[in-house]
């Protein structure tokens, strides 16, 4: 039996870009697998342990520096 890493809804910040792993079906919608604003899905996806956080940003991108 592996050891399951589950998130909460209070864990992200509600604006947090998060990443849907699996299809959540809810009784008025179904989510897709990919990418959405951790407010925008449903408590159910959290709790299932469906969502997992974004990587970080590596690259020029990442390296931003006072100047």
């Amino acid at each position: 039996m592996s050891i399951e890493h589950r998130y909460y809804r209070s864990t992200f910040l509600p604006t947090e870009v998060v990443e849907l792993r699996q299809i959540c079906f809810t009784p008025s919608r179904i989510f897709e697998p990919g990418k959405y604003i951790a407010g925008d899905l449903p408590a159910i996806a959290f709790e299932m342990g469906l969502v997992d956080r974004l990587p970080p940003i590596r690259g020029k991108n990442a390296e931003i520096r006072d100047r």
